[in-house]
């Protein structure tokens, strides 16, 4: 029996498949609040990624981009507002005013009026935009900054390390380009290419994106830190989750081995299943924040009680029982426990665990 994830990870009742976005997102129809879409959005990001190793790690990823593609209609409200249509919403007046950034921030709570008038001056005598002004002036960071940026623009904000783009359409673009644009093609909704930016895109690289996809374009912003960050986890993770997808692929499609007619029936055997297991743990770089900081610190716990554990093996059973030495110089000097278990427990965190 299929496996439906929206029921069993996300508890979203029996009803239609897929649900529709406000459902996905866990959220009341027609929730207008892009701070609530995007709280929802992090919680659920989070809970899924707890499945992204193993026989799941697929499935989820599929999971995860649909959450995605949600998460930046409902916060862009060109998209959001014909999504609500078709659903029947009807809208009494039209409230398409640009809004500058720096008035969203008031109305946000991030900076008062005065800070908005010294920002406004800071910004025209040094000829910086607002986004750079106001985090350059430290009012607020260059996250809280980009997400005020993209309210004034009508655009959805995007946090790349919470949002994995599909490996296929990174591939697609050459790492050089990416870098040289500082953007981050993340996956095709609806026909459209989605590109995370730090601004506007010219029109040349518009039409190069244009001539390797063939298809439009739509942006998405993010911060320029975390499209550079981005750039260098993605690209270096790419071949080996392309090649775990394949993988995946290749276990779904197994044929059963019965040599019969009905060898064309798909089924999952054993052998290739524990292949992508092995293949798809999940990486230090893919975890969330909270994952990132709850692996640290079992790291650092591992290192110090192979020090502590290391000593009291030393002192209580090498030396007394199995070396017979209890006095002089060589009962303090560390024996051969100490030297040999800690450097290995040491190298695996840095080098492994937090890789």
């Amino acid at each position: 029996m299929e496996l439906d994830v929206y029921k069993e990870w996300l508890g979203i009742p029996d009803g239609p498949r897929p649900p529709d976005q406000y459902e996905l997102l866990r959220l009341v129809r027609f929730e207008d609040s892009i701070d609530k879409v995007r709280k929802n959005y992090k919680k659920l990001n989070t809970h899924v990624r707890k499945y992204a190793s193993g026989q799941y790690a697929v499935i989820s990823q599929n999971l995860l981009n649909e959450l995605a593609k949600a998460m930046l209609c409902l916060t862009d409200p060109e998209r959001k507002r014909e999504y609500d249509e078709s659903l029947g919403r009807v809208f009494e007046e039209d409230e398409s005013a640009v809004v500058p950034m720096e008035r969203v921030l008031v109305k946000l709570g991030h900076i008062d009026r005065d800070q908005m008038k010294e920002a406004q001056e800071y910004s025209e005598s040094h000829g910086l935009t607002m986004r750079d002004t106001v985090v350059q002036m430290k009012l607020v960071d260059d996250q809280v900054a980009t997400q005020a940026f993209a309210a004034e623009l009508g655009v959805p904000y995007v946090d790349l390390e919470d949002m994995a783009p599909e490996f296929r359409i990174l591939k697609r673009l050459p790492q050089p380009v990416a870098k040289r644009n500082t953007i981050l093609p993340l996956f095709i909704d609806e026909d459209v290419l989605l590109v995370a930016c730090a601004d506007e895109i010219t029109h040349e690289l518009e039409d190069e994106l244009r001539l390797r996809y063939t298809l439009p374009v739509r942006r998405a912003l993010a911060t320029p830190r975390g499209i550079i960050d981005g750039i260098s986890r993605y690209y270096s993770e790419m071949d080996e989750m392309i090649a775990a997808e394949e993988a995946a692929g290749d276990v779904a499609l197994a044929p059963s081995g019965d040599g019969s007619k009905g060898g064309g029936k798909k089924e999952k055997t054993s052998k290739p299943k524990a292949k992508v297991k092995q293949r798809t743990q999940t990486a230090f770089t893919q975890l969330s924040k909270d994952e990132q900081a709850e692996r640290k610190n079992l790291g650092k716990i591992f290192m110090l009680w192979s020090v502590i554990g290391s000593v009291l093996v030393d002192q209580f059973v090498m030396k007394p029982y199995i070396l017979g030495v209890t006095q002089g110089l060589f009962a303090n000097l560390p024996s051969l426990t100490t030297l040999i278990v800690p450097p290995i427990v040491i190298f695996y965190i840095l080098k492994v665990y937090w890789k």
